[in-house]
């Protein structure tokens, strides 16, 4: 293609952190008008680089050349790169949940009349962009009343609301169910048809393939390659080499099943549903997970899985009416966090940085901060006990990290899990719920994970894990019950079942069909 048909080319990037060198010369080009992928592992310099292109770090803090439709561009701010209609959207949402959404689609970019700003005009904008992205809600809608899905689309008003010809979003469907994610990937389709190029940054392969049209891969900080659809390059084998440097014949690990005695039961477990007190966030529900097994819990967002696993550990959800769990047969207390964590049970949330980890604390730290007592001495912390405690989890769940002493916010998404999982695994627990423990980490990453699970249903735990991605608990998982406005709808047999089955079970369907 001649340069004319090149809006954005970034040419040897080089990034460097103390100790450590982020970017080596990365390079890309994208084209008008095209949904451009990138990705590769957690770490392997992704974000970076997007923060090198919009002004995040600026000219002067790397080495190489970025051009924008054709002429060479030295932003030093985030403002700079927006001026000439580059836009980012940030893995992280950004709204501030007490405003209304036109507050937030024009904040820190006010539709004004001289000094001040118009409310009228603005609110008539928004309207105008919340259109553009198929969302159906009020301009005067707080953020905080909104779903996670609607949020995200409010982001991309905001971006919209600054006439970017490039947007670039950092893993926008990570938080998103399945018809959320399919929404928005139809936006981006659109917005292409307007003329806007979009970056996208995933570790969702099969969106990837099935909506850009050219994927860049990088690994270690190096580019690797770009695939383009046109060309007939596309191929997830491919793809999955490029990322991780290896082939991944098959993207879960071999597991064998050694079912013991029921270890963890749970019996007509009923909690009210703190914001609806007409409906149960569980309705009498009864399951149980044998030693050694891995159970699956599937279910569609809002569905309650998360809250009920939240009201059973902890009570931390929701208010308790009745029902009772069982550990090896015996009734245990769960009524608070570290009544349950002594019971031998424990939870590992969703939201790895809002509820699971201290981005302040040191990986050492993180490691030891749920059972301290054991790295303690006369009550106090014993620093050689604590990096005794911190190596040994680095070595065995593989937590690539430079020391113990890194701060925890210093690490890529993978690596945080798996310090989060060594948190939990310290207390030496008999039953291990994993919520969503895949999400926002690379298909790397990914694979290590689920070796790490599958050798603690070998040491003869019992795992129970929630997931959004079907193909993760069919290839993980023995058995799923699938779940469904706070009941257990059907369980399965992982072997025996597929897709469509549980997302009959899903929505209720195969219960209705059997009434």
């Amino acid at each position: 293609m001649a340069d004319t048909d090149v809006i954005l080319e970034m040419r040897s990037i080089s990034k460097e952190f103390p100790g450590v060198k982020a970017l080596d010369d990365v390079s890309m080009v994208v084209h008008p008008a095209e949904i451009h992928a990138i990705c590769g592992e957690n770490g392997a310099g992704k974000s970076t680089l997007m923060k090198v292109l919009t002004g995040v770090w600026p000219y002067g803090t790397y080495t190489g050349r970025i051009f924008y439709k054709g002429k060479e561009q030295r932003f030093k701010t985030l403002k700079s790169s927006e001026k000439v209609g580059i836009a980012i959207i940030h893995q992280e949402l950004s709204l501030i949940p007490e405003l209304s959404v036109t507050e937030n689609i024009f904040i820190g970019n006010e539709v004004k009349q001289g000094l001040l700003i118009d409310w009228t005009l603005a609110r008539q904008r928004a309207e105008k962009i919340m259109e553009r992205v198929h969302l159906d809600v009020s301009p005067d809608t707080p953020i905080k009343n909104l779903g996670v899905g609607q949020q995200q689309l409010i982001e991309i008003a905001r971006a919209l609301s600054k006439n970017p010809e490039v947007l670039i979003l950092d893993e926008p469907t990570s938080a998103l169910n399945e018809e959320e994610s399919e929404n928005l990937l139809n936006i981006l389709r659109e917005l292409k048809g307007e003329g806007i190029a979009s970056i996208m940054i995933s570790h969702k392969l099969e969106e990837l393939t099935r909506t850009a049209d050219a994927i860049t891969i990088i690994r270690d900080g190096h580019t690797v390659e770009t695939l383009r659809r046109a060309e007939g390059e596309y191929d997830l084998g491919r793809i999955i080499r490029g990322m991780v440097g290896r082939p991944l014949d098959n993207r879960y690990p071999a597991h064998e099943l050694h079912e013991g005695d029921v270890l963890f039961q749970v019996k007509n477990w009923t909690v009210q549903n703190p914001i609806r007190p007409d409906r149960f966030t569980a309705d009498h529900v009864s399951f149980n997970v044998h030693a050694g097994e891995v159970v699956g819990f599937a279910g569609l967002m809002g569905a309650g899985r998360t809250e009920m696993f939240r009201s059973i550990i902890g009570r931390t959800y929701g208010t308790y009416l009745g029902g009772e769990a069982l550990i090896a047969g015996k009734k245990a207390d769960t009524s608070t966090v570290p009544k349950a964590i002594e019971a031998g049970i424990v939870y590992v949330p969703e939201d790895r940085k809002m509820l699971g980890l201290n981005l302040l604390d040191t990986v050492a730290r993180t490691i030891v901060s749920a059972a301290i007592g054991r790295v303690s001495d006369h009550g106090l912390i014993s620093t050689d006990k604590e990096a005794l405690a911190a190596e040994k989890a680095r070595e065995d769940l593989h937590i690539k990290t430079p020391s113990i002493m890194e701060g925890i916010d210093k690490l890529s998404g993978g690596n945080q899990q798996k310090t989060l999982l060594g948190k939990w695994l310290f207390t030496e627990p008999q039953v291990l719920v994993l919520d969503e423990p895949t999400r926002g980490i690379d298909v790397g990453a990914k694979y290590e994970i689920y070796n790490l699970i599958f050798e603690q249903a070998g040491l003869g735990k019992a795992v129970v894990v929630i997931s959004s991605e079907l193909p993760e608990l069919l290839g993980i998982c023995d058995r799923i019950y699938a779940f469904h406005e706070g009941t257990i709808t059907g369980v399965v047999n992982a072997k025996e079942t597929d897709q469509e089955e549980l997302m009959r079970m899903m929505t209720g369907i195969e219960s209705q069909l059997a009434a």
